[in-house]
């Protein structure tokens, strides 16, 4: 039996998940709740608190329905890739990356962020008519990776 197949047997896959207001507080525990979770399993959380604080924000900003929440889920997986999910309400409301924005522009920079630190992200119909925004990043060395793709 090779070490990474060890490994994959004995390092179980992690969750967590949560429902969250769709508020600009609901936004901010996200990335808090993040943040200790992944402290808690003892990984860095720098790269991925940015993640869920664009993603959350977005979710607040643009998949908000009165009334319903938004939903955060972290997938620790035994290679060691963080997926992280958002969920909302909205999925007509489906992210685009923008063009490129002016230096002094107020916002269209999130899913840029997402991008340099992600390795892999997407958007999936949830049930109810809602979307899952996704974002996968690797807990080791994924900030010096994005940090020099953010430069």
């Amino acid at each position: 039996m090779s070490q990474k197949s060890l490994a994959q047997i004995t390092v179980p896959t992690r969750h967590f998940a949560v429902q969250l207001s769709a508020t600009r507080r609901g936004a901010r525990l996200a990335r808090l709740l993040t943040e200790r979770q992944l402290d808690e399993w003892g990984e860095p959380y720098e790269a991925a608190a940015q993640v869920v604080a664009e993603l959350a924000s977005n979710a607040v900003l643009h998949g908000r329905v009165r009334g319903r929440d938004f939903r955060l889920r972290l997938t620790l997986r035994a290679d060691r890739t963080l997926r992280i999910e958002v969920t909302d309400a909205r999925g007509d409301q489906v992210p685009r990356v923008p063009a490129p924005v002016e230096q002094d522009a107020e916002g269209g920079r999130g899913l840029r962020i997402v991008e340099a630190y992600a390795n892999r992200w997407g958007v999936v119909e949830a049930p109810a008519h809602g979307k899952t925004v996704w974002a996968e990043l690797p807990t080791r060395h994924g900030d010096l990776r994005a940090a020099s793709r953010l430069g």
